[in-house]
């Protein structure tokens, strides 16, 4: 029988969460901070990494959690890891991370315990960074914990701070002409939120690239192009084709649509997730994890370096 999350967190949960956002945006780092990073070429970049959380048909509790590890330049997979896990956590907008974070840290975790010399040294996040209600999304949140360059990349814009999927912004949308064109989102604070990148010259819709962690816009919309073989950044596409794979092997059942098939002329088969991929138990959801509760192994590195301050929530 399909399950389903339990309803809305009370208000006290939803304040924790904005507290947590809050506390965590402040080590977000938005410039580069590794040398392959200002390379033209990206020279010194032999690992990318991309995450997926891909649902059961018709069941918003189990879901497959993946993380899939490419070589660079050649976005051939070295790596994977699928897990079937419980996500008790109700979905709310704008606390994305707080329902699947958890789950990637520790896909990371187990990565850098199983095979350290595997560990990605940049990862790619569908969904948002700094472009979002409060400038600290799944990407960011991500990145902070692991403390790895993190880059989002969302098929959607997310309409915040004056941004609108309106006429103008479909006329910019019309004059990208060439895989790699691209056009800021600013919004009406001045400030640039993120890129709307025509990954791949027959796409007709943009991805929107953001800043996730310890990287710049611009090198992020630079190797998130170098990494499109279609219109999806590779690493993603992976984690996403073979999580839904994961599924459909382990339950017998189809995932949630998934990314629409496009033709390549290197296009791979999954391959079968490593053995002894766990389960996460099932729970309920009692108010909020947060702190260590909820980042128990990667956060023991990040929290004790979050200011004990009381900051404005909006």
């Amino acid at each position: 029988m399909a399950r389903k999350a339990s309803g809305r967190p009370p208000e006290e949960a939803l304040w924790l969460w904005k507290r947590e956002q809050a506390l965590l945006k402040t080590l977000v780092v938005d410039r580069d901070t590794e040398a392959w990073q200002r390379d033209p070429a990206f020279s010194g970049l032999q690992r990318v990494g991309g995450v997926d959380v891909s649902f059961v048909k018709g069941d918003s509790v189990s879901a497959c959690a993946s993380l899939v590890v490419l070589s660079y330049p050649e976005l051939e997979v070295m790596y994977e890891d699928c897990r079937m896990v419980s996500l008790t956590a109700p979905y709310v907008s704008g606390f994305l991370a707080f329902r699947e974070v958890p789950f990637l840290v520790d896909a990371v975790q187990q990565l850098w315990e199983k095979e350290p010399r595997l560990m990605p040294q940049v990862l790619f996040v569908d969904g948002n960074g700094v472009l979002h209600h409060r400038g600290f999304g799944v990407a960011c949140h991500l990145g902070v914990l692991t403390d790895l360059p993190c880059i989002g990349v969302a098929k959607k814009l997310l309409q915040v701070d004056g941004l609108e999927n309106n006429a103008l912004h479909k006329e910019k949308i019309r004059l990208l002409k060439a895989g790699g064109d691209s056009f800021p989102l600013m919004g009406g604070s001045g400030t640039v939120l993120g890129m709307a990148l025509k990954s791949h010259d027959h796409s007709t819709k943009p991805l929107y690239v953001s800043v996730g962690h310890k990287m710049s816009l611009e090198a992020a919309v630079r190797l998130t192009h170098g990494c499109c073989k279609f219109r999806i950044p590779e690493p993603v596409r992976q984690a996403d084709i073979r999580s839904r794979d994961y599924i459909r092997r382990t339950l017998g059942v189809q995932g949630a649509p998934a990314l629409r098939p496009e033709r390549s002329k290197k296009a791979q088969s999954p391959k079968a997730c490593p053995q002894g991929a766990s389960e996460e138990p099932a729970g309920t959801f009692k108010g909020t994890p947060s702190g260590r509760e909820a980042y128990p192994r990667f956060s023991s590195v990040v929290l004790p370096r979050l200011p004990q301050l009381s900051l404005p929530l909006d």
